[in-house]
């Protein structure tokens, strides 16, 4: 049902802020008037004050198709290791409206421009076609699904909690449930979407056009059709990193082009855990070479070279402040990091965390992640080795949480002569390529 009354249009939270600052660069309509400029809007008894004025919200509504505005502040990669604030161009309509004390900014435009900016900027220009076809139909397809998941929300059949804590255990796993307003936001939380300011590529519209309308589907829904930065080997099922359901689409794949060869290691396994993630097993994603990396990562994911294999050291003082730190919990001095559960892809799912004062079953994937490191850890795919005087040392495997696609694998695939069509078979098994319009 949900795959015939598919809107052509998407809306995308950009940023919330008490005060926001931003520039129409062409001619838009607001409240009556035709406006260029700079603009300024703040919060005033709950209302928004602009021009003298206060309104409950405000439309500014573009008069041409290539008309944009420029938002000051926008924040991107937040709280990740690359976290920076930078003015950001957008086409389309801007909406404001106050919610839980902020002034909240969204950016309503259609379908295949959104796709087209988030593949400039989620992709390096210089990735091969049938690469970047695959990622605008994951993208289509992860977008179509997250708005069915918001129509369901909304007739109130969901209830959803994200958080759990006992005595013993704490589990949180981070989703896109909390997006009510909008369809998605604009940063890594949905998919990194950054308007006409990154210089939206041919190759990007290209690859689009190429994909018109095109989305996966598993029965009669809409793929959810994760992806991460790089699996380390082997991709992760969805229920380790979310809800706990089971996705057929989204269950561990050998990255590797002949994955039918290498039959799946058991990573649940502590000792096939380790002997996996403390030495380097051939996978697409295995790669060090600079130039194919150039055509993959953009600029700013550049700098990260030890994604498939890499390690973080840590005296028992610095690991025992940071977790006590990152996760307003004081566990007295760490003794130990126990994997209690890992996944497919050797990603642990719950660590027990014992310290001097109380110990915790900390989950889920990227709650881990947050706790172990000032930023995030690429991955929770890592086992721990003590050197004598105590220090912790987390040797790892993959960056990201390893569901669905994976990139750095996926983009040499495609350098290896694999069609957009192939790629999207071996990391989303049991899917069909479904034409939405």
């Amino acid at each position: 049902g949900a795959v015939e009354r598919a809107s052509t249009s998407v809306t995308v939270g950009l940023l919330s802020a008490t005060a926001i600052r931003f520039t129409l660069n062409s001619h838009y309509t607001a409240k009556g008037s035709t406006l260029t400029g700079p603009q300024e809007v703040s919060l005033s008894d709950g209302g928004l004050l602009w021009n003298g004025q206060v309104y409950r919200q405000l439309t500014f509504t573009p008069e041409t198709d290539e008309a944009s505005f420029t938002l000051e502040g926008i924040t991107i990669g937040k709280d990740f290791h690359w976290e920076r604030n930078e003015a950001q161009t957008f086409r389309g309509t801007l909406r404001l409206m106050v919610e839980e004390d902020q002034i909240l900014c969204i950016n309503e435009l259609p379908v295949e421009d959104y796709l087209c900016s988030v593949i400039s900027s989620e992709m390096s220009p210089n990735c091969s076609m049938e690469f970047l076809k695959a990622s605008a139909v994951i993208s289509r397809s992860w977008l179509y699904a997250q708005m069915q998941r918001r129509q369901t929300r909304a007739q109130g059949s969901h209830a959803f909690f994200a958080f759990t804590k006992t005595d013993t255990e704490l589990t949180r796993w981070t989703d896109r449930e909390a997006h009510t307003t909008f369809d998605v936001c604009a940063d890594d939380h949905c998919q990194r979407y950054q308007g006409i300011t990154r210089a939206t590529t041919d190759a990007g519209h290209q690859a689009v056009a190429a994909t018109a309308g095109e989305v996966l589907t598993c029965g009669n829904e809409v793929c959810d059709t994760r992806f991460s930065k790089c699996c380390g080997g082997i991709t992760e099922a969805y229920d380790a990193c979310w809800d706990n359901t089971r996705l057929d689409y989204l269950q561990p794949v050998r990255d590797d082009m002949n994955a039918s060869h290498h039959p799946l290691p058991d990573l649940s396994d502590e000792q096939q855990a380790r002997q996996w993630i403390c030495s380097t097993p051939d996978a697409c994603c295995n790669t060090t070479d600079k130039d194919m990396l150039r055509q993959i990562l953009n600029d700013f994911d550049l700098p990260t070279t030890d994604f498939y294999r890499w390690h973080v050291h840590y005296t028992q003082e610095q690991l025992s402040a940071l977790i006590k730190q990152r996760s307003g919990i004081d566990f007295g001095l760490i003794s130990d990091l126990q994997p209690v559960l890992r996944g497919a892809s050797g990603r642990i799912i719950e660590l027990r965390i014992i310290g001097s004062r109380q110990s915790l079953i900390v989950g889920k994937e990227l709650e881990i992640r947050r706790w172990l490191s000032k930023t995030h850890l690429y991955s929770s795919a890592f086992v721990v080795d003590r050197t004598t005087n105590g220090d912790f040392i987390l040797h790892g495997a993959g960056w990201g949480h390893g569901v669905g696609l994976c990139q750095i694998g996926a983009a040499i695939m495609a350098l290896h002569g694999a069609d957009y069509k192939q790629i999207l078979a071996h990391y989303y098994q049991h899917t069909t390529l479904f034409q939405l319009w």
